[in-house]
């Protein structure tokens, strides 16, 4: 403990140098400073009106309470006042003129008989106005400094105060323990807002940083999910591959060596692809929660599309849909992206849109298949979502993957659309850094930034 103390007294002098011999306007940076700095043009102005108030009262104190004249209560008012002003932009230089002028005040203050008629005019060696002047100027120190340097210029001032009082003879008729109170409760009132502002800021930072890893985290389920399909999508047709390869000699009369040696290459090709793209994606099915029947099932396709909508009607929602053009051959990913994306926005239209009327229609071209889904207005307001949604996310991330487009957004007439546009068979859209990217640019979380698309 004596060789802990020894060591924090042999260091104080260089903390205090450290902390007290700086001409910055914010020694700790940034951190904590409060909103009201931005507005200091506008706040300087009623606190102009109060130094100058300040320094009549204070003139007229040192001059004749003080027993000083008035040039000397001038130019010693005139510096309390003029540190409460700078210690707007710089609280440790305005802390450090501030106390000059008390130290200046003692050698020329005599005791002018004025105390016995005035109960308190002030706490030698400050006038009123003189606490009042460097009480403003400690609560601007203290709510723009850590409060370590706030404690250390608290003591400075207490202890030279109390041996500028001592140096004079007839300090026993002024009470100095009332300017100590009112110092200490400005220092503590100063470094509690500060220490508001602090916590403030930093519960600020983490929300944000929580909404950015939440955005984060939702953008990787989902792509998890979509791989998850994918790989059933993908192994189905690889298996597929395998066994016809395997069965290809048995259909050729006395099939050469040199084909049976080339339907060995790709079965046996397949066989490693299937291999290694369950071996990369086995991490996603083993935190898959579905039941096992469920995670093997079949993935929907176009074709169940009549039940999707049967089962929306059996939940109450008024849907009509409408397919034009002749269906022709898509990839099970066109067709498992465009089921998906026509289930999320009718499951979207029933949480965001009660009551509302939904329309869904599938386009088939030469070159591909559109989905558009529409709702009208709700007809009352949706109840309450907790967190973020991946719905929209998820259809910008299929189409995306896809080489297609993919539009949302309100209707003139208060209701939602989304409309997707997919090529008949994928293309490889150009890969960014974070993933692939549609015709648009990279897919980014801050796409769903507003509330209404942050929850569909």
């Amino acid at each position: 403990m004596m060789k802990r103390s020894a060591q924090a007294l042999r260091a104080l002098p260089g903390i205090l140098r450290k902390d007290l011999l700086t001409l910055e306007a914010d020694p700790n940076g940034q951190a904590g400073q409060p909103r009201w700095l931005e507005w200091r043009p506008v706040i300087m102005v009623p606190l102009v009106m109060l130094a100058v108030v300040m320094l009549i009262v204070g003139t007229n104190q040192y001059a004749f309470e003080f027993g000083m004249g008035i040039q000397l209560g001038i130019l010693f008012a005139g510096i309390q006042s003029g540190a409460f002003l700078v210690a707007v932009y710089r609280p440790v230089p305005a802390w450090w003129a501030s106390m000059a002028g008390m130290v200046m005040v003692t050698p020329f203050a005599t005791n002018a008989g004025s105390w016995d008629r005035i109960p308190w005019d002030g706490a030698y060696p400050w006038s009123g106005a003189g606490i009042a002047m460097h009480a403003g100027v400690l609560l601007l120190l203290a709510l723009r400094v850590r409060p370590r340097i706030a404690v250390e210029t608290l003591t400075i001032t207490v202890l030279l105060g109390l041996a500028c009082g001592a140096s004079t003879p007839w300090r026993s008729a002024h009470d100095i323990r009332l300017a100590i109170a009112v110092l200490v409760v400005t220092v503590v009132v100063g470094g509690a807002l500060r220490g508001l502002v602090v916590v403030r800021t930093k519960l600020v930072v983490q929300e944000e940083l929580t909404a950015e890893e939440r955005s984060r985290r939702t953008l990787l389920e989902e792509r998890n999910r979509i791989a998850r399909e994918l790989h059933d999508v993908v192994a189905h047709h690889m298996s597929v591959v395998s066994i016809q390869a395997q069965v290809v000699p048995h259909l050729v009369e006395n099939p050469s060596d040199e084909l049976r040696e080339n339907v060995e290459g790709i079965r046996r090709n397949a066989v490693d692809a299937l291999t290694e793209l369950r071996r990369v994606l086995g991490v996603l099915r083993s935190e898959d929660p579905l039941p096992q029947a469920a995670r093997h099932a079949p993935q929907p396709t176009l074709e169940r599309l009549d039940e999707l909508i049967g089962n929306a009607r059996g939940a109450g929602v008024d849907v009509t849909a409408e397919t034009t053009g002749e269906p022709r051959p898509l990839s099970p990913g066109v067709e498992l992206s465009a089921f998906r994306i026509v289930q999320e926005a009718l499951s979207n239209a029933m949480r965001h849109a009660p009551g509302a009327r939904v329309r869904v229609e599938v386009g088939h071209r030469s070159s591909g298949v559109t989905v558009r889904i529409t709702n009208t207005a709700p007809v009352r307001p949706a109840p309450p979502t907790t967190g973020v949604g991946h719905g929209l996310l998820g259809m910008r991330e299929r189409a995306a993957m896809l080489g297609g487009e993919l539009a949302t957004g309100p209707t003139p007439d208060g209701g939602y659309e989304v409309t997707a546009i997919l090529p008949a068979r994928p293309t490889a859209g150009p890969a960014g850094p974070d993933g692939p990217t549609g015709p648009a640019g990279p897919i980014d979380p801050a796409d769903s930034a507003d509330p209404a698309e942050d929850t569909r």
